[in-house]
């Protein structure tokens, strides 16, 4: 059986899960937080999420992983049949990781330590993220979904992007990604209705506490 290694509160995590439960695949769960000799087995980096395929085979990164399941279970696509096509579903999401949500996971150390983050790197977020909402502009049409007419892996990539990317920048930035990216509101509004999605976020909510737990107990053993 296909196995799902991380925890409910990681946004890639949720991708992946996003991506098993739409393809309507049998999975199961295994809670690991990370760190130690156990994890470094499963994912060569240490990053959440890693995948045991129904083979045995373990994989990580999310991309990696979702594009090995689209490969593999091609029902139910989530890629454009033509190679331009998936190339500018990958090119949103590209450009949505590496200039919005990676960015702002710069902030997590100082959000979970509660230390102010320096202005000078506040400014450096800004500059990039700046970056990615006219490059975003410029790709994402939202008719009614992000590449078009057709529900994509673009749209479960940038959605999870955004439990990052929109959080941060709201709260500890100032900034509103659902209008400086003219058509984010109603979008993100539509997949966050989804039964999908409302049933990932459940499981969040449900490990957020004990997430909370681990993260202070190693911000404590870090001092």
């Amino acid at each position: 059986m296909i196995t799902l290694h991380g925890f409910s509160s990681s946004n890639y995590y949720n991708a992946v899960k996003h991506v098993l439960l739409y393809k309507e695949l049998t999975f199961e769960e295994h809670l690991i937080y990370g760190g130690g000799d156990e994890w470094l087995a499963i994912s060569p980096v240490g990053k959440i999420p890693a995948l045991t395929t129904e083979d045995g085979e373990l994989l990580s990164e999310t991309t990696v992983i979702c594009d090995y399941l689209e490969d593999t279970y091609p029902d139910k696509p989530l890629y454009p049949s033509d190679a331009a096509g998936r190339a500018k579903v990958r090119q949103i999401m590209k450009v949505a990781e590496l200039y919005l949500e990676l960015p702002n996971r710069r902030m997590l150390s100082y959000v979970f330590s509660g230390n102010p983050a320096p202005e000078v790197v506040k400014g450096e977020i800004n500059h990039v993220m700046n970056r990615g909402i006219e490059a975003m502009n410029r790709l994402c049409q939202f008719s009614p979904w992000i590449a078009g007419d057709t529900f994509t892996m673009a749209d479960i990539y940038v959605h999870y992007v955004n439990a990052v990317a929109a959080w941060i920048s709201g709260e500890h930035l100032g900034r509103n990604l659902f209008t400086e990216i003219e058509g984010m509101k109603d979008w993100a509004a539509t997949m966050k209705s989804s039964e999908i999605a409302q049933r990932i976020e459940a499981d969040r909510n449900a490990n957020m506490p004990e997430f909370m737990e681990y993260i202070q107990n190693y911000m404590a053993g870090q001092k």
